[in-house]
């Protein structure tokens, strides 16, 4: 073993955490965009071998072609409002579906005067993207449909403490009742009754589903949160009993390779709940939960435009003459707030709301991190802050074998150097023969009771913090209530990258990188750069100047100095709250290795700079 072993393997370890970030890029936003392109290809291609009659044929109805737009569409039937603190819209009377909603505390952007953040669109329009729940039947004289326009019985505005009442008689004897009620945030309870009048016996099966047109308007791009189809159904169903209930998800990447195929086909369950999520929103319906139910996830094709439905059919229902069916289901249209849905799956017995939100496979990670970053921020109000003291409690936690490591290290450096002529004379006296070299280093060691290994553990600390690294980037992502959350100054959202460039040096140019002609893509992308990236840039290189070495070869120097060059680029592109995270870290670890190389008198930047800023201030005063 040579000399630079400790030191060599060191870099070895750094590197593959750099190369592990770098690679995580390529696959986590470089490839899911270019894997959209080849889906958008993919259902191109299929268009003419699909018909919206086999659409039609798969099971739950798909809807009327988008042409319109929404304007034309919310004209094209009369409608009911919707009004509750949390969202606004209106539903369409025809077919009784829910395809109009706004969220109200949620904008857009960050931008002055944003307009809400729209979640459903009307049927018929360009994206439509909607609720629609009905019933299935063959030769039922009068069965409503997507076309059926009902009654309002009572109530003009469906909000809270305020239900609607839509009926619709067949005319053949058979009379539909639906009772919407709405919660202050985002649950509608829908109480359907069916009653026969008529001479005979009437069998149907009650649906509900969502329906979305066309991907979404502004997909998530790292693939790192989930996207598609979500459905939650028993693992098991024995005796009628659930021994537990699972999720599955389909992103809609995936779900337009496949068009025309049911996904998730005709799975039996018993309750559960299914739908449409996007990276903060969610449209779903939920059936009762004694309720046996077949579910569905699939992708037709029309207009060589995928649409994307979730949703689930009851087992067949006979009503009798003069006997009345009723049921209860609910809705769920709108943000994935952690406390809501779980509160929903409390009161309501829905089985895993709150995995609504994609916690991912290291959710043993990842939902503790959020848990804390929430009540940090209940404590300070700020999730800059709260990122701050987070960083503070991870570096407390390893901070006895982050201590023992970089100690060990130094140490280490102080023995290698204490070595070196002995180490340098090895070398002269085996210079083609790397065996001897390594013999002789090694007898050395043993000679003076040094362990070469000493020094690997300085690595650790870096290693063991990744998935800590990877929960908070995940949370970053995913929880709505980091979405738009400001820090100060330029930073109006911790969960988007940096907005400030220096391109325009920092804004004091008044022009936007992204709209220079020809190269504006380049320079919003792999070129941007922002204030926080540099000053992560920087605080990586001081970390890695304190880091005690001994013995690196020039290569390895220069390949060491380039790395912070190369992440401060990659960091620019992340979300700021985890560059200020990572800063936050690196300021800590610096001031740690200080105090170590301080108190055990080695050499370092730091004391160097003190050193000759204070030798400079003498000279000025002696002068």
């Amino acid at each position: 073993m040579n000399n630079n072993a400790p030191d060599t393997r060191n870099m070895i370890y750094f590197l593959i955490a750099s190369m592990v970030l770098l690679f995580g890029y390529q696959y986590f936003v470089t490839g899911p965009q270019q894997k959209k392109l080849e889906a958008q290809r993919a259902v191109a291609a299929s268009q003419s071998a699909s018909s919206s009659s086999a659409a039609v044929a798969a099971g739950l109805p798909v809807g009327a072609p988008a042409t319109l737009t929404r304007e034309q569409a919310l004209a094209a039937a009369p409608r009911v409002a919707i009004d509750t603190p949390s969202l606004r819209g209106s539903l369409s009377l025809k077919g009784a579906i829910i395809d109009d909603l706004y969220l109200k505390k949620y904008k857009d952007s960050t931008q002055p005067n944003s307009t809400d953040v729209e979640l459903l669109l009307p049927r018929g329009s360009e994206r439509a993207y909607y609720i629609q729940s009905g019933y299935l039947g063959q030769n039922i004289p009068g069965l409503p449909d997507d076309n059926t326009v009902w009654t309002v019985a009572s109530g003009d505005v469906l909000a809270p403490g305020k239900p609607v009442v839509l009926t619709y008689d067949s005319g053949a004897g058979l009379v539909f009742t639906r009772n919407l009620t709405i919660d202050d945030n985002y649950m509608i309870t829908v109480e359907d009754a069916v009653a026969n009048t008529g001479p005979g016996a009437v069998a149907f099966s009650p649906y509900s589903t969502v329906i979305r047109y066309d991907m979404p308007l502004h997909p998530e791009r790292t693939g790192v949160v989930h996207e598609g189809a979500i459905a939650t159904f028993p693992n098991k169903i024995e005796n009628g009993k659930v021994d537990r209930y699972k999720t599955q998800s389909l992103k809609y990447k995936d779900m337009v390779k496949k068009p025309d195929e049911k996904l998730l086909k005709d799975k039996p369950s018993l309750g559960g709940w299914f739908g449409l999520t996007d990276r903060y929103w969610m449209a779903a319906v939920i059936p009762a939960q004694d309720q046996a139910v077949q579910f569905t996830a699939k992708t037709t094709v029309q207009n060589g435009k995928p649409i994307f439905q979730s949703g689930y059919q009851d087992q067949s229902v006979t009503v009798a003459p003069g006997q009345t069916w009723k049921s209860q289901s609910h809705i769920f249209a709108g943000a994935k707030l952690n406390a809501q849905l779980q509160a929903y799956e409390k009161d309501l017995k829905i089985p895993r709301f709150g995995y609504a939100t994609d916690w991912g496979s290291l959710q043993f990670l990842t939902y503790p991190m959020y848990w804390l970053l929430d009540k940090l921020y209940g404590f300070l109000k700020n999730f800059g802050f709260s990122i701050l003291a987070l960083t503070v409690i991870v570096k407390l936690v390893f901070y006895p074998l982050a201590h023992r490591a970089y100690e060990s290290m130094t140490k280490m450096k102080q023995v290698q150097d204490r070595l070196k002529p002995k180490l340098d004379d090895i070398k002269k006296r085996y210079p083609d023969d790397q065996q001897k070299q390594q013999e002789a280093t090694m007898k050395l060691y043993q000679d003076e009771k040094v362990n070469p290994m000493a020094g690997l553990g300085g690595c650790l600390p870096m290693l063991l913090q990744i998935p800590v690294f990877w929960a908070l980037y995940k949370v970053l992502l995913l929880a709505i209530e980091m979405r738009h959350a400001p820090f100060f100054g330029w930073i109006k959202d911790l969960s988007a990258p940096d907005p400030s460039s220096f391109v325009n040096l920092f804004g004091l140019l008044p022009f936007t990188p992204a709209d220079v002609p020809l190269i504006g893509g380049i320079l919003a992308g792999p070129l941007h750069l922002g204030v926080v990236a540099i000053l992560y840039g920087g605080s990586m290189w001081l970390s890695q100047q304190m880091t005690p070495t001994a013995n690196v070869d020039p290569m390895q120097k220069k390949m060491l100095a380039f790395m912070p060059v190369i992440l401060t680029f990659f960091m620019a592109q992340v979300a700021v709250g985890l560059i200020i995270y990572w800063i936050w870290s690196n300021i800590l670890t610096i001031f740690q290795q200080w105090t170590i190389m301080h108190r055990l008198k080695v050499e370092n930047p730091i004391d160097n700079g003190v050193a000759k800023i204070k030798a400079l201030l003498d000279k000025k005063k002696a002068a």
